[in-house]
């Protein structure tokens, strides 16, 4: 059975999207368009065509997936030579999804990103000095070095349900998860309650091939994951993940929908997470053909190539671009290795949700 994305980009001109006789619900609404590069794969292009207009931000969402590749290789040799305790978590051929969701965002949306999502967290304006001091339990970091790399940030007040309570307009929510965490309960449970209630979210799945070393075959049965969005009452797109063009089209899209009132979106991703679980797995459950599917391209080496076909950027930029993005890193390792680790007999620390509310207090007893 073919996804129904799929089936909406094989259907004749004029032929209705749902049940016999209803409307075409895409065709119906101008703030909705097909899923393009999904029409542009069913409908072959005449070589005399023109090429599509770049993106943008296609060069901006390029040089945060270089900076992220560059971080995480520098911390992944720190974790293989000791100095990182814990687990490390790389994003390496999931960036472009990455990127894209968090470069559309603005200020009053809330991002709720994975362990593999630093590319969108950049994007997003995390600073990467703040990635490296919780890596490195520095007491100056956002987690002041009580917690690893799977929380930390700083908290949002509230939920998407509560901000809507108070009154404010123009945010939306945005989330991520990968394919096996959609098949929790807890998973069904929020995407239903988010369309009963309407709220104006981003759900963006993506299906790296594996949950940990369980393939797909033995996580779902359904021919799509995108298949579920007409269930939950979703709009549902899926898109090529090693296609930076494609995540920041679909992705972006469905940020503007989102925002412009339109039901919770789902978009389904397709690429291969070209690193292990963690450092600590060698991932060699990956089969030889796994390996050579279209979505087991490295997407930043798809963007690059783009980049050069397109003359959008000449070999020097380019090598300029990698040398600031290793500065950068250095110099966020370089600080944060500088500073101090917690120390357990005078540590002040206390949840992170009250942490305002210590300070003020402990300002109050200085005055």
């Amino acid at each position: 059975m073919r996804s129904w994305a799929h089936r909406m980009c094989a259907l004749p001109p004029g032929r209705p999207l749902g049940p016999a006789g209803g409307e075409n619900f895409l065709r119906s609404r101008p703030d909705v368009g097909y899923n393009r590069p999904m029409l542009q794969t069913a409908r072959p292009k005449k070589k005399s065509q023109p090429k599509a207009p770049v993106h943008e931000k296609y060069l901006e969402a390029f040089r945060w997936m270089l900076l992220t590749r560059t971080f995480e290789e520098k911390l992944a040799s720190m974790y293989r030579g000791g100095r990182i305790t814990g687990g490390v978590y790389i994003g390496k051929g999931q960036e472009a999804v990455s990127v894209a969701c968090g470069i559309f965002l603005q200020k009053g949306d809330i991002f709720a990103p994975l362990i593999r999502d630093q590319a969108g967290r950049s994007a997003f304006g995390e600073p990467l000095v703040d990635v490296a001091r919780t890596y490195l339990g520095s007491r100056a970091g956002p987690m002041r070095g009580r917690d690893g790399n799977i929380h930390r940030g700083k908290p949002r007040d509230g939920s998407l349900m509560a901000k809507r309570g108070r009154g404010e307009k123009n945010f939306i929510g945005l989330t991520t998860i990968g394919e096996g965490g959609m098949q929790t309960g807890a998973s069904h449970e929020g995407m239903n309650i988010a369309a009963v209630e309407h709220v104006p979210l981003v759900v963006v799945a993506t299906n790296n091939h594996y949950a940990y070393s369980t393939p797909n075959e033995r996580e779902f049965a359904c021919a799509n994951l995108v298949d579920r969005a007409r269930g939950y009452g979703f709009e549902g797109y899926e898109l090529d993940g090693t296609d930076l063009a494609q995540c920041l089209d679909v992705i972006g899209s469905a940020v503007t929908r989102a925002r412009a009132g339109r039901p919770p979106q789902l978009v389904v991703a397709s690429t291969l997470r070209l690193a292990g679980h963690g450092e600590h797995d060698d991932f060699r459950y990956v089969t030889d053909d796994i390996r050579k599917e279209p979505f087991a391209i490295d997407c930043l080496q798809r963007a690059e190539a783009f980049i050069k076909e397109r003359e959008l950027a000449d070999a020097p930029t380019l090598q300029r671009w990698r040398e600031e993005a290793a500065e950068e890193v250095e110099n966020a390792f370089s600080a944060a290795q500088s500073e101090p680790v917690p120390n357990g007999d005078d540590e002040d620390w206390s949840a992170i949700s009250r942490r305002d509310l210590v300070d003020e207090i402990g300002e109050g007893e200085s005055s």
